[in-house]
């Protein structure tokens, strides 16, 4: 089997799509049980930074890296990103209410959205794994690569560069390598004096996935099954790594997961301070 998937993989891709036309892959389906307090009327992709949905911010950075096409993985309380797209920018600009004389008539003033987005979404299931979310959304994958990511983690990660990357190495999957980040603080310590004292150091030995990847299409049909329980992370992206189809592009810079009220506190607090590394966009 492994043999079968290595030859399929070693098939050679000719057609290399504009990144307009790569369909960008959204995990949004998640509970985020631990951030409940920072909302616990909203699914984790719409919990704000600065005022706008953590997704928004992802979006804008596939955005300025000239991607336009996305795909959201729906699931718990999707109706309620569905509700944000379907109104989107319309709380941002004028309007005039016609009243009476039977049905309602709305007059909208002002500027129309900057993004020119295409959004598609999909309802992948309450309780559906990261893996089997990803194969039901296979009909919309109509380009020989994709990009996917989730809908929490956010960074300064040069997009384009992971592309490339990922397009000229052949391999089935790139995934995006950052450095973690202690939760404890890092003491440097002269006998028994501390000299310097960092809060949340960035390790620089080893790398951990940052969330951001590139796959060919094959991954969809060769790697993921039906398995309505199947965890991405697991089985397949492990058995991908075993037959050698996974590559890592290295990323240095910026990269935060909004996993717990902390961080959530954090990101807003370098937004409202105009330092947040992720604002790539103009």
């Amino acid at each position: 089997m492994r043999e079968e998937r290595a030859d399929m993989a070693a098939e050679p891709t000719t057609e290399v799509p504009p990144k307009a036309d790569v369909p960008v892959v959204i995990l949004c389906g998640g509970m985020g049980t631990r951030i409940r307090e920072a909302s616990e009327k909203l699914p984790k992709p719409l919990i704000d930074i600065g005022g706008k949905p953590i997704l928004w911010h992802i979006m804008k950075t596939y955005e300025a890296a000239g991607f336009r096409r996305f795909i959201l993985c729906l699931g718990y309380k999707g109706d309620l990103i569905r509700r944000f797209f379907l109104d989107y920018g319309k709380f941002e600009r004028d309007f005039t209410v016609r009243l009476g004389g039977g049905d309602e008539a709305v007059d909208w003033h002002g500027h129309t959205p900057s993004e020119d987005w295409e959004v598609t979404l999909v309802e992948t299931g309450l309780l559906t794994g990261t893996g089997a979310r990803v194969k039901r959304v296979r009909p919309y994958l109509d380009q020989p690569f994709y990009m996917m990511t989730y809908g929490d983690g956010i960074g300064n990660v040069d997009l384009d560069a992971l592309y490339r990357q990922h397009v000229a190495s052949g391999k089935i999957g790139t995934v995006t390598g950052v450095h973690p980040t202690s939760r404890f603080g890092e003491m440097h310590v002269d006998g028994d004096e501390v000299t310097e004292f960092n809060e949340k150091p960035t390790m620089a030995d080893g790398w951990v996935s940052g969330g951001f990847f590139g796959f060919r299409r094959e991954m969809v049909d060769t790697y993921l099954d039906d398995d309505p329980d199947l965890l991405l992370e697991k089985k397949p992206l492990q058995t991908l790594a075993a037959d050698g189809q996974m590559g890592v592009y290295r990323h240095d810079g910026f990269w935060m997961g909004m996993d717990t009220y902390r961080d959530w506190t954090e990101l807003n607090q370098l937004w409202d301070t105009d330092r947040a590394p992720w604002k790539v966009w103009s």
